[in-house]
């Protein structure tokens, strides 16, 4: 299962017809051939760049991420808290739904179709989670899995500005995740602002709930531009099922701690 890494977008809600959607997909697919060896190693050709986006995605974390999800988390009674987070994760079920059939896996397609309408009902638009209590664990995916799945190579690791770590196949996923989000291709405003500002809202709690790992690597790593690089694809590559090494002795640094270490 794919473990998503806390993460929020500006970026506005964008349309375009159900016919450019599909010409995208089946283009993509007549393109694909087999699944990408595990990578070695890694990939940063353009680290002078990435370092200065690093540099600038730390200190908006530190002037307004940090300070925001501090508030956020003080302020917002845990309960809301709990439900927005519910909410955002509900939002990503039916583009979790067609990632998996364009991954050709029908299980976790039936598994997230189902749990998506149990939430969404009985769970109140999702801001309840009664899928997870009857045994109905979700099972995320997005854009870039389905590229790997098609054979697409993880290219070179970028830093992106205000989302961070990521790699050029990843970001590509990204951009088309939020592209063809079904329920952003159903629904206008002001609903997707809603949408977006929910998104928001659980990066936020997502950043004071992990304030402790994500504080170790950005404040008092010795590199934390090579911890945050080598945590990410590390992460990455184990919820892709790879197991190609991304060490460059950053994990040599007392203060690194994996929170996704089993």
């Amino acid at each position: 299962m794919t473990r998503r890494l806390p993460s929020f977008s500006f970026a506005p809600p964008v349309r375009t017809g159900k016919s450019g959607m599909f010409v995208l997909i089946a283009g993509l697919a007549l393109s694909a051939c087999a699944r990408e060896p595990a990578p070695q190693g890694i990939n940063d050709p353009n680290e002078k760049t990435n370092r200065n986006v690093h540099a600038f995605n730390r200190a908006v974390d530190k002037s307004l991420l940090r300070p925001a999800a501090t508030t956020y988390g003080t302020v917002v009674p845990e309960p809301l808290e709990r439900g927005v987070s519910n909410f955002a994760s509900n939002l990503d079920a039916p583009g979790d739904v067609v990632n998996d059939l364009l991954q050709a896996n029908p299980d976790d397609a039936i598994r997230n179709t189902v749990r998506f309408v149990v939430n969404t009902t009985v769970g109140i638009g999702g801001l309840f989670d009664p899928a997870t209590a009857i045994g109905l664990d979700g099972s995320p995916t997005d854009f870039g899995e389905t590229l790997h799945v098609w054979g697409a190579k993880e290219g070179r690791y970028v830093e992106v500005p205000f989302l961070g770590p990521s790699t050029t196949r990843d970001f590509a996923g990204t951009l088309v995740d939020v592209a063809f989000n079904p329920l952003r291709l159903v629904f206008e405003a002001p609903e997707t602002y809603w949408m977006t500002g929910a998104k928001f809202a659980s990066a936020l709690g997502d950043r004071e709930r992990y304030s402790a790992t994500v504080d170790s690597v950005l404040y008092e790593s010795a590199d934390s531009y090579a911890q945050a690089r080598l945590l990410y694809l590390q992460n990455r590559r184990f919820a892709l099922g790879q197991t190609g090494a991304a060490s460059d002795g950053a994990s040599d640094d007392p203060n690194f701690e994996d929170p996704y270490a089993q």
